[in-house]
């Protein structure tokens, strides 16, 4: 059987939501599941007496209907990441906009992770920064780093000033994770992941982050990424 024909026969079990690549659909259904999750709505009229617009909880909500109790594989940095997707009452005001937290923390950190005006899914300790345009980025991101891990020949890491060293001109951005601060870029036979979101976001230089995964065929660079 063919890698092709054996996504297709997995990936008619059960429902994740629209606009992944076929790559992020295989990963979710085969390495993601989906735990019990309340949601939102019973919070709803304790949030507004709170003052929170509706909009805001709507879009909590309905960020809940999507992507609440889906948990993941960990990610290779921000200690894995969320444990589990889960919207949380959103924070924030008129002037500087509005954030809902997107899931738990796997682990003890620094920072929050947090759904943005845009959508955009990122990290906040008092700065905002955005890591990925859409929580479907993120989980782009994560099923990319997992797949080029199982396919690279070599992996290496570089972090502070050496992630400024690298040489990217010839490579073009993975424009389905929506990079922000976090990136990816795909070269002639590597694939590179840029994390610089918890240097941003802890004014910590020293954190940022590069992983090459190098010796990469047609397959190992793209996967099923349509």
């Amino acid at each position: 059987m063919s890698r092709v024909e054996e996504v297709d026969r997995v990936t008619i079990r059960g429902e994740i939501p629209d606009g992944l690549t076929r790559r992020a659909q295989y990963f979710v259904r085969i390495h993601g599941h989906r735990i019990s999750d309340p949601g939102v709505e019973r919070h709803r009229s304790r949030w507004l007496e709170h003052g929170i617009p509706v909009a805001e909880i709507d879009r909590a909500a309905a960020y809940q209907e999507i992507w609440g109790g889906i948990a993941l594989p960990p990610s290779p940095h921000y200690d894995g990441g969320p444990s589990s997707l889960s919207a949380d009452v959103p924070e924030g005001s008129e002037a500087e906009g509005w954030w809902f937290g997107a899931g738990l923390q796997r682990t003890a950190l620094p920072y929050t992770f947090m759904i943005g005006p845009e959508g955009e899914f990122g990290v906040h300790a008092g700065t905002w920064v955005p890591l990925h345009g859409s929580v479907a980025g993120w989980v782009e991101s994560v099923a990319l780093a997992d797949h080029a891990r199982r396919c690279a020949r070599t992996v290496t890491t570089v972090t502070g000033e050496a992630v400024e060293a690298l040489q990217l001109d010839r490579f073009e951005p993975v424009l389905e994770v929506a990079g922000r601060s976090d990136t990816w870029w795909r070269g002639a036979d590597s694939l590179v992941a840029v994390y610089r979101g918890e240097a941003e976001c802890m004014s910590a230089p020293q954190c940022r982050t590069a992983t090459v995964y190098s010796g990469l065929d047609e397959w190992g660079l793209k996967g099923l990424g349509a």
